[in-house]
């Protein structure tokens, strides 16, 4: 069965409400409608963005279309583990295949089969999952890297005891453990919408934006930053005092460093509770003074009588 992503097609949130889903379609529909579009393709445009409304509309029918999860625009897919049971032709028939059916006859079929006004999953006692909810979380790159505890407020649609959708106001608290990464997604069992009949909540996923910090990049794990030094620290080595999140260590800078090199210090980086852990790179960047006194430049000009090295040798 090919996935049909029906919000996008509305060009709706996912936890948009009956109004606003009502509102884009009436918007679309004038669009669309064969009797008055000019627009290419606005016969079938219509019938996708009318298939679309049928079920969003309908209460049971979104609920039952939220439990199929989310996929790519005409992803092979089939149900997950008990949805045919909870909403499948004959209540999970035995000997039914979904692997020729189209999601419009999976859903009109859904409402035939229910026994008239009032009739359906709450009649029937069927339990259906809490709708999945997401919410966008902005953390200090500290707070990713400690973990922390976020409070915030969320409007969450849900389906009442009649099966009216209403909107329910939610403080959300919940704690993002350490070593999260920006654009990382996570998971909080439990927190998203209510379950009916004795079914699960949903889960409420985090999208997690990590603010920049003005030392260190953040790949994955493993952090990075620029690392001053001063061009006889390159050439003879040295022991410099380096910040980490962690505190202050003392690095080895070997001799002959160059410009861009990476010097590794294990561990360092971002960690997880399940104990890994990234590295921390300090890249060599070589800084020359801007200001010059008189001694500096007369040691500067002995070096450049007695040294045969030649940085553009590869350039002749």
């Amino acid at each position: 069965m090919k996935y049909k992503d029906y919000y996008a097609t509305l060009g709706v949130a996912r936890d948009a409400n009956a109004d606003q889903i009502k509102a884009a379609y009436r918007k679309l529909a004038r669009k669309y409608h064969p009797d008055v579009s000019k627009e290419a393709g606005a016969e079938e445009k219509f019938k996708e963005v009318s298939e679309a409304y049928e079920t969003l509309k309908d209460p049971e029918k979104r609920a039952a279309y939220d439990q199929l999860g989310r996929h790519a625009q005409g992803e092979e897919m089939r149900p997950p583990p008990g949805w045919e049971q909870n909403f499948g032709p004959s209540f999970g028939e035995s000997g039914f295949s979904f692997e020729d059916v189209d999601l419009a006859d999976l859903f009109a079929g859904l409402a035939g089969r229910r026994g008239g006004p009032g009739a359906g999953a709450r009649r029937a006692n069927i339990p259906i999952p809490g709708q999945d909810y997401e919410a966008a979380v902005r953390l200090s790159f500290d707070q990713a890297y400690k973990g922390t505890e976020v409070e915030f407020d969320m409007s969450v649609p849900e389906l009442d005891e009649q099966g009216a959708l209403r909107r329910v106001p939610h403080k959300i608290r919940v704690r993002v453990p350490k070593g999260v990464t920006n654009g990382q997604k996570l998971r909080v069992p439990g927190k998203g919408g209510k379950g009916i009949n004795g079914g699960p909540d949903g889960n409420l996923y985090l999208d997690i934006e990590v603010e920049a910090h003005p030392l260190y990049r953040a790949e994955g794990l493993d952090l990075y930053m620029d690392l001053p030094l001063a061009p006889w620290e390159a050439v003879l080595g040295a022991s410099v005092d380096v910040p980490t999140p962690a505190g202050r260590v003392a690095l080895k800078i070997p001799e002959g460093t160059q410009a861009g090199q990476k010097l590794r210090l294990a561990g360092r980086g971002l960690s997880r509770a399940d104990g890994t852990s990234g590295h921390l790179y300090a890249v060599a960047k070589i800084v020359v003074p801007s200001v010059v006194d008189d001694r500096t430049k007369k040691l500067y000009g002995e070096l450049e009588d007695a040294s045969a090295f030649n940085p553009r040798a590869h350039m002749v």
